[in-house]
């Protein structure tokens, strides 16, 4: 089977995107597919893994690119160039199936009457991420997202979606109709050398008198629960000043020192080290560096920090408010559960993480055991079974 697959980004760019899509990518050349990724963040063509990686990047100056200064229309500017590329890599040799992300809709021009089948796979809708509109634009820019998104899963021959929870909120995001179109659950893999390197580290010692190393990873934002970190953090602190807590450490992948408040008090604002983007090594040292992963997000389609968290056997500090983090954190007993994303339900998630050894030694345990659970070979196998599917769809169409 020849297969395309539609990325915003692919490794080495450290995004939670792009690792995915290496996961997909790689797990079909295991089960035998020729892939192509097609990847907006570069030019040119490379290989890797088995897979032939081909750059759309619009040029600079050109058309496309000046497209995407424009409110609202700004949306088509990735789709046109993917719809460019990708129908001039099916004129070469042909595709049976090309599969893109939701996320933005970089596949929405293909969605009409495509000559191959196309598969969406479900991450988070834009719409859960982005903050509330707050000028015209702004509003014009999110309907437009919101119109290219449920243009391409309706134009779709099949979904993906990396939980049941996570399918059933896209189908009410997007007007789907149950029974419509195939729409399967597939769980996203870890790297075999991530893995690997994960579960070979040993738990970091906790001298006295030395901060407990929280680990965040994303971006800061509501959906992520970066508000309620920022206020538990404040609440936390007092007890530290107070002599009833140990100290902490709150070290952020993903966020630069920007993002904090500027009104943020002093004494707290010193216990967040902002990191920035990192590449995978470097992301690796601080998850082998972390006393437990904080992760409180409010949504997430499948959390791959929460796989990432118990493949290095981390206590998990997660939300009940988050399907995923109930399903594979809450469930296995590898974390400490917020009721609900406020600063004061997770400073009690945390306080006994912060607080006592032999609580995160059981955390740990816990995590390790539950780690693991998907893996590449499964992720290849479910997503070949949904491709036929969804080519047997397009042909039933066609007929």
């Amino acid at each position: 089977m020849r297969t395309a697959l539609i990325a915003w980004d692919y490794p080495p760019a450290p995004s939670g995107l792009s690792t995915a899509a290496r996961e997909i990518a790689e797990s079909l050349v295991a089960c035998g597919a020729d892939v192509t990724v097609l990847t907006l963040d570069r030019t040119g063509v490379s290989e890797s893994g088995g897979v032939r990686i081909v750059g759309a990047e619009p040029a600079k100056g050109g058309g496309i690119a000046r497209l995407r200064l424009w409110g609202g229309a700004g949306h088509l500017a990735a789709p046109l160039a993917v719809r460019r590329a990708i129908l001039a890599e099916h004129a070469r040799r042909p595709f049976d199936v090309v599969e893109a992300t939701n996320w933005y809709a970089p596949a929405a021009l293909l969605a009409r009457r495509p000559p191959f089948a196309l598969v969406t796979r479900n991450s988070t809708p834009a719409a859960f991420s982005r903050d509330p509109a707050s000028t015209l634009r702004d509003r014009i820019d999110g309907w437009a997202t919101d119109r290219l998104e449920r243009a391409q899963a309706r134009g779709s021959h099949a979904l993906i979606s990396n939980t049941a929870e996570h399918g059933r909120r896209i189908a009410a995001e997007y007007g789907l109709a149950e029974g419509d179109r195939p729409h399967a659950v597939i769980g996203l893999s870890l790297a075999p050398a991530m893995l690997a390197r994960a579960g070979a580290a040993p738990y970091p010692d906790a001298p006295a008198g030395t901060p407990i190393r929280l680990l965040f990873v994303g971006r800061p934002e509501h959906r992520k629960g970066f508000d309620a970190i920022l206020g538990a953090a404040i609440l936390l602190s007092r007890e530290v000043e107070a002599g009833t807590l140990p100290a902490f450490a709150i070290r952020l992948a993903g966020v630069e020192a920007d993002a904090l408040p500027a009104d943020l008090p002093q004494g707290v604002r010193d216990r967040f080290v902002p990191l920035g983007r990192l590449p995978e090594a470097d992301l690796a040292r601080e998850y082998e560096g972390a006393h437990a992963v904080l992760a409180p997000s409010r949504y997430e389609s499948f959390g791959l920090v929460y796989q990432e968290g118990m493949a290095y056997g981390r206590p998990m500090v997660a939300s009940d408010e988050d399907a995923s983090a109930r399903e594979f954190v809450g469930s296995t007993g590898a974390g400490s559960m917020a009721r609900e994303t406020t600063a004061d339900a997770l400073a009690d998630a945390l306080r006994p993480v912060i607080a006592d050894p032999s609580f995160r030694a059981a955390l740990r345990e816990r995590a390790l055991a539950a780690a693991g659970r998907f893996t590449r070979e499964t992720l290849g196998r479910e997503t070949l079974a949904l491709y036929e599917q969804a080519i047997a769809r397009l042909q039933a169409r066609k007929g």
